[in-house]
């Protein structure tokens, strides 16, 4: 093995080691979180949420952590025999002391539903049996569970049960609410403290001082009511829906933006189960509380197959005369011509009959969109695959102080990413004559350039809730600024500055420029449906003044398509040590033979006994072969604008990528694996090995396990493939409906 170090191009990356927690670390948690309330929450916080606080410090600390243990556990019903935490020893005393001061109950009626659910399939059997003999002894869990509820009261159930050695965690809903001030929604435990001290999540660094989310109490209070109650619906009993939509008629009326799209979420969902459940008046009256788009359109269907016709046509004229959302606007109008001017489709069905349609080759049809991508740049275009990421990463840059870095940028604890100002829609009021002062610099592309790529680079990898990392987004938006005009760049930020939670999805997969300028494409394959938010963002981009369509792509066998099958002889099967000791490959189009490429490579590494004795490939043969970095310009050369095709494909093209990875750079091509095709499109066959299926089609196999005739076998496979692959794509071709 060669140790020439000019060749040696392997990256060695340090392997990242768990971090190790601190005995009490679960408690160091808790106590972290009830700090950051007292002091940042001290004002939304009723006498019961500041008497759990206190009572807590004056816990001994065995039975603090014994507490919090609960409180990291799933459900609050416990088996006490089933408590055990090595770091604690005998937990006795610190049990008693938490029933003694009650943080800990046995379980009574009013706990019934959640100690069935706790219970074993054996335990609940036990206590029913004896009163119904008759109950079939082979009921699943959620069947026993049923019959309980069906057949026993709560009072009679629980009398027969052994409470004594089951304990009930209590202050359950104080300890709730505490963690909703902290983390801003309904959070099961501290696990989120525990990954990041592990290192799995991470933790903004922007700011070490927080403010809170809730200016007062009732604003605070109103929030965790809605987000409790939308919490709990999603693991709420199909039984138990019922009593949940009859409180619907004592919910608050919400004074607050943030908690009225948590109650429209809670509307729409819970009408939607009793809408399932077949009660449509229930979900026709959990709907109209509702004041989201989604609401309203079920409103409208349900006045329309009630057969209230007259109620649904004045319903729809009000959601467009006074519309509350864009989205709203656009369901309104599309269901009124729909419904009441006799229009036969749907606005998403016009637009994807009219779109435009390309021909990729079906082999592609893994990544349609990187695959338009190389169809575009064919015809000499620039295309970029930038979906949400070009918007985000543009307003992100731009105005990067104000969210983040001004005193007036508000972030609410070390877990949150997302400015306040943007979930609160109070961005642009806030900031708007620093918003303008940065939109009058799209007239200065060299200055903004500078500008965005000083912050880029002085702030790259940071963690932030509105955009990620990626350099090539970078490349698009200096692309986007070199060709768009500015005016309808502005009305796109702008509309971001004072909408973003609704508008920070749905943009089209793909920035073109052609020769007319800049071109948004969104890219749709048969049976693709086109959103309703994708939908909106293509008329707000026209509107704001960009070109912005609907791309459908057919799938053909393309008979200019190029394929590089390929064949690689390697050190051994499996692990990141092994490498490339030859390869083979054959450029086909038009199903002809075009081009070959054939290489031994020094491995730079021992070749094992039995690959020598399975490859014939002795390491004399490659002690003065290139090194893989020597050929990999090549090699990319000729696999350039191909499609990667190879006989169990994933071998590979792994060990390919694998070797680019080592020298720093990134592989990624489609591919097509001649095995599963065969398998397939020729079914039937006892073994799809390369040397069996040579065998049952004839085709030669003289130097079976040496790159190049391996390569030209699965290149005969290919042909097959793609006789049978023509005759298919001509009989499913699929019109949109």
């Amino acid at each position: 093995m060669s140790t020439n170090p000019s060749h040696d191009q392997t990256h060695w990356v340090p392997l990242r080691r768990r971090r190790q927690l601190p005995t009490y670390y679960y408690h160091e948690h808790f106590i972290e979180m009830l700090d950051f309330v007292a002091h940042h929450y001290g004002h939304a916080l009723r006498d019961e949420h500041v008497d759990l606080i206190d009572d807590f410090g004056r816990l001994p600390l065995p039975a603090q952590c014994l507490y919090v243990r609960l409180v990291n556990r799933k459900g609050r019903v416990f088996a006490v025999n089933r408590l055990r935490y090595d770091e604690l020893g005998d937990i006795t005393s610190a049990l008693q002391t938490l029933r003694d001061r009650r943080w800990v109950a046995r379980p009574d009626d009013s706990h019934f539903h959640e100690v069935l659910n706790f219970l074993t399939k054996a335990e609940i059997s036990g206590v029913l049996l004896p009163s119904f003999a008759g109950m079939s002894r082979s009921l699943r869990k959620d069947e026993l569970v049923a019959f309980a509820r069906e057949h026993s009261t709560a009072a009679e159930f629980m009398s027969r049960l052994d409470t004594d050695r089951l304990l009930v965690q209590r202050r359950v809903d104080e300890i709730n609410y505490l963690l909703f001030l902290y983390f801003g929604r309904v959070q099961d435990g501290l696990s989120q403290f525990t990954m990041r001290d592990l290192g799995v999540v991470r933790t903004q660094s922007f700011r070490q001082s927080y403010e809170p989310r809730f200016n007062d109490q009732g604003e605070a209070l109103e929030h965790y009511f809605f987000a409790s109650r939308l919490h709990r619906l999603r693991s709420t009993r199909a039984d138990d829906i019922p009593d949940l939509a009859a409180q619907a008629a004592d919910w608050p009326e919400p004074n607050y933006s943030g908690s009225a799209a948590t109650r429209d979420k809670l509307a729409y969902h819970l009408g939607r189960r009793m809408e399932l459940a077949g009660d449509l008046e229930a979900a026709l009256r959990l709907f109209r509380l509702g004041e989201s788009a989604q609401c309203s359109e079920r409103v409208i269907r349900l006045l329309l197959s009630s057969g209230r016709r007259d109620e649904a046509e004045r319903f729809l004229e009000r959601c467009i005369e006074n519309p509350r959302s864009d989205e709203g606007v656009l369901i309104a109008l599309d269901l009124y011509e729909r419904k009441f001017a006799r229009k036969r489709t749907s606005v998403v069905t016009d637009v994807l009959r009219a779109a435009e349609s390309i021909d990729i080759d079906e082999a592609n049809s893994g990544s349609p969109e990187r695959a338009a991508v190389d169809h575009y740049e064919r015809q000499g275009m620039r295309a970029f695959r930038v979906e949400n990421a070009l918007w985000r990463t543009f307003f992100g840059l731009l105005f990067w102080d104000e969210l983040f870095v001004d005193a007036d940028a508000t972030l609410h604890s070390p877990f949150e990413f997302v400015p306040s100002a943007l979930t609160d829609g109070g961005f642009y009021a806030r900031n708007r004559s620093a918003i303008e002062s940065r939109l009058s610099q799209l007239d200065d592309r060299a200055s903004l350039k500078r500008d965005l790529l000083r912050t880029s680079t002085g702030h790259y990898g940071t963690a932030n809730g509105v955009f990620r990392w990626r350099r090539s987004i970078i490349d698009a938006l200096f692309c986007l600024l070199d060709h768009a005009e500015s005016k309808p760049m502005r009305e796109m930020l702008r509309r971001l500055c004072r909408d973003y939670s609704h508008v920070r999805y749905g943009y089209p997969d793909l920035l073109l420029i052609d020769e007319v300028g800049v071109r948004f494409v969104e890219i749709k394959t048969e049976g693709d449906q086109l959103r309703r938010n994708q939908l909106l963002r293509l008329q707000q981009l026209r509107e704001a003044g960009f070109r912005a369509d609907v791309v459908r792509v057919r799938w053909v066998l393309d008979p200019n398509q190029k394929y590089v099958v390929v064949d690689v002889e390697t050190t051994g099967g499996r692990g990141e040590h092994h490498r490339v000791t030859e390869i083979g490959a054959i450029k086909l189009q038009n199903g002809k033979i075009i081009d070959r490429f054939e290489t031994l490579l020094n491995p730079q590494r021992s070749i094992p006994p039995n690959i020598t004795r399975l490859t014939g490939i002795t390491p004399a043969m490659v002690a003065d072969s290139p090194y893989f970095a020597d050929i990999a310009d090549d090699f990319e050369a000729f696999l350039q604008d191909a499609i990667f095709v190879a006989h169990n494909v994933e071998f590979d093209y792994r060990f390919i990528a694998q070797e680019f990875q080592r020298i720093g750079r990134d592989f990624r091509y489609p591919k097509l694996c001649t095995c599963t095709s065969m398998r397939r499109l020729y079914p039937g066959q006892k073994s799809y090995s390369l040397a069996a299926l040579c065998r049952a089609y004839g085709i030669t196999l003289k130097n079976h396990h040496r790159a190049m005739c391996d390569a030209e076998a699965a290149a005969e496979l290919l042909l097959l493939i793609n006789e049978k692959r023509a005759d298919a794509l001509q009989s499913s071709s699929a019109p949109y409906s």
